[in-house]
């Protein structure tokens, strides 16, 4: 059986992007992402995020409020029926985990024995693309910030 993901960058795809968002509160989600997360979940997609956070190395945000934030994320998620397999992310300023380069896709790929070439990844950063790209995923979207339609076609 071929495990096939869908990629997420978070802050500008998954939410709106107000500047190293880290609170509950300012976390507001683009309209369209959870129509996206569930058609992709109902083609046997895993949901899989792949987040730069250099807030936690500029000092802006700790890991623990990342993760308080990331766990209201996925209960969101949850409470509409879909589920986020797995957050990957990068804290630091540089280094191979950091967008644009690959690390965190191939981290992914490897834990969850994923079929690069068969899965689909949005971003709204050409960082993202070219992250997702290095790291062989098939199809990948540069999101336009209005709306999701050219993904879930190609989903």
């Amino acid at each position: 059986m071929t495990i096939k993901a869908l990629f997420l960058d978070r802050d500008g795809t998954i939410n709106v992007d107000y500047g190293y968002v880290y609170q509950a509160e300012k976390f507001d989600f683009i309209d369209g992402i959870f129509d996206l997360c569930r058609r992709a979940q109902e083609k046997g997609y895993l949901i899989i995020i792949i987040t730069n956070q250099s807030g936690i190395a500029r000092g802006y945000y700790t890991t623990d409020d990342f993760n308080t934030l990331t766990r209201h994320m996925c209960a969101e998620f949850n409470r509409r029926g879909i589920v986020i397999t797995d957050v990957f992310y990068c804290p630091d300023l540089s280094g191979p985990d950091r967008k644009p380069n690959p690390g965190l896709f191939l981290k992914a790929r490897d834990k969850y024995h994923i079929d690069m070439a068969a899965s689909v990844s949005v971003g709204d950063k050409s960082r993202d693309v070219t992250a997702a790209q290095a790291a062989g995923v098939g199809r990948n979207f540069l999101f336009d910030g209005v709306s999701f339609d050219a993904t879930l076609q190609a989903l």
